[in-house]
């Protein structure tokens, strides 16, 4: 089993360092959040709350640090983390832009990048990018096509249905990067069957994965894919330890990511204070696990 620590809504001037202390007390990888902006006025329905709001909004201070740039200062800082998104709404940019910050990232980080995808839920966002959230799905199945293509570092092109370009090439090329794809609809788990390297669960319990697990299975062997690696991700509620990781891990889940300290401590936090809060989990679940 391995452990991400997802490093949402963390102050901003002690996200890097947190990035640090995680790899010190022994998570696998870092994960951070993505939102592009923050519409004063939100009408789109939040998956994650009973009233259907999020707890973030415009007048609040909680920010979302631009993934590339926040990742690229963190693989700096660390030496051997993965670093990855919780998650990337990949069908709001062009597919092009985010393959070159990648291909860089990747390839500059020593290959420790993975790409974790989601159609999103926020329309607002998307009508800021003039881009139509209700084709966000196949926006998401074309940009990885682009994305593979790409990254292969050949000359390339692409006629498809949003994006078309002639030949051409994107330098640096980090090869076949990791693609996680997240969200508990079936088309999106026959998305990550067919065309992702694994599946990035929403916030659940452990009972709450063996369908979602049998169906990824299903869609991977009829994609002619059983025999490849796949990453079964589960972003785990609070709070869990050891009997849950491996419940989770008989099941098939391979890696568990800890949600945001603000979700554990229910405030603001001194880096001490989280500091304490990982070393007491890693030393009663990573290291026991």
């Amino acid at each position: 089993m391995k452990f991400c620590n997802m490093l949402s809504f963390i102050e901003n001037e002690q996200l890097i360092d947190c990035a640090v202390i995680s790899e010190e007390v022994g998570f696998d990888a870092v994960s951070v959040s993505d939102h592009i902006v923050l519409p004063e006025t939100i009408n789109s329905i939040y998956p994650d709350t009973e009233d259907g709001k999020p707890f973030f909004t415009a007048t609040t201070d909680w920010t979302f640090p631009e993934p590339w740039v926040a990742l690229a200062m963190m693989a700096q800082a660390t030496k051997k983390v993965q670093l990855l998104q919780s998650i990337y709404l990949l069908a709001a940019r062009h597919p092009v832009e985010v393959a070159k910050a990648t291909g860089t990232l990747a390839t500059l980080s020593g290959g420790r990048l993975a790409l974790c995808c989601a159609v999103g839920w926020m329309k607002e966002e998307f009508d800021v990018y003039g881009v139509d959230f209700h084709t966000r799905g196949r926006r998401t199945d074309e940009s990885i096509e682009v994305l593979r293509k790409m990254w292969s570092g050949e000359i390339v092109e692409h006629h498809g249905e949003f994006f078309d370009f002639p030949r051409l090439r994107i330098l640096p090329q980090p090869g076949n990067m990791p693609i996680y794809v997240s969200g508990p609809a079936d088309r999106v788990l026959k998305r990550a069957a067919y065309l992702g390297e694994g599946w990035l669960s929403r916030m659940c319990k452990v009972e709450d994965m063996p369908p979602s697990i049998a169906k990824l299975k299903q869609y991977r062997e009829e994609a002619g894919r059983a025999h490849e690696p796949f990453e079964i991700i589960q972003v785990m509620e609070n709070p869990w330890g050891l009997d849950d990781v491996r419940r989770a891990e008989d099941i098939g889940v391979t890696q568990m990511i800890l949600l945001p300290a603000y979700y554990s401590l229910h405030k603001k936090s001194s880096l001490d204070e989280k500091r304490r809060f990982w070393e007491e989990f890693s030393n009663n679940v990573i290291q026991k696990a």
